[in-house]
């Protein structure tokens, strides 16, 4: 009776053995499909930037009035006959803050004495974060508020610094989003041929 009851142990044992072992056979054989179809991005990031992005190179700037940290507020239409740089940014994007760190000199300082109007756009955040943010950093340039995106959202959906170079005519003739040596080279080139 012993023997017997072995036997049966042992063949319970063994296909208990085969049911784990044909499941593991089965979840090593699924697994890599499973993954890489919950993993896999269903856009670029190139086609994720296209997306977001409202207003190209070539298309007339939407309108839009903000109001400067000096009180004044800006009509983007008004200015018609200059250059514009538009740019959204924030307090805690470390490329906006490169970008900004770069403005005056590397922009409003460079091209003194011409037809350009620099507005910098905060994006999303308030008056008060704002202002003790460029009273830190120690910039004298006005700065636009943005607080509840209502002028960045007719541009762009998504990501920042966003800059655009918008010629006499109020068309846009440079964007790009990011920022680097390369975009603010590409921002100046922009500048100085719409100056023209």
């Amino acid at each position: 009776m012993q023997t017997k009851h072995k036997r049966r142990g042992s063949t319970l044992t063994l296909i208990l053995m085969l049911v784990v072992l044909i499941g593991l056979v089965a979840a090593i054989i699924l697994w890599p499909v499973e993954a890489k179809a919950a993993t896999m991005p269903t856009l670029t990031e190139q086609d994720d930037l296209e997306e977001t992005t409202l207003v190209r190179t070539g298309d007339i700037a939407p309108d839009f009035t903000v109001k400067m940290t000096t009180g004044e507020k800006v009509t983007l239409s008004s200015l018609r006959g200059k250059v514009v740089l538009v740019t959204f940014w924030a307090t805690w994007c470390p490329p906006c803050r490169q970008e900004l760190a770069h403005m005056q000199e590397g922009v409003i300082d460079h091209f003194a004495g011409s037809d350009l109007v620099v507005l910098p756009i905060s994006r999303g955040e308030t008056r008060a974060t704002v202002e003790a943010f460029i009273n830190k950093m120690g910039y004298t340039f006005p700065v636009g508020l943005d607080e509840n995106k209502s002028i960045y959202l007719k541009y762009a959906t998504n990501y920042i610094p966003r800059a655009f170079v918008i010629d006499k005519k109020g068309k846009v003739v440079y964007s790009a989003a990011g920022y680097d040596d390369t975009i603010a080279r590409e921002i100046n080139e922009a500048i100085s041929a719409a100056l023209r």
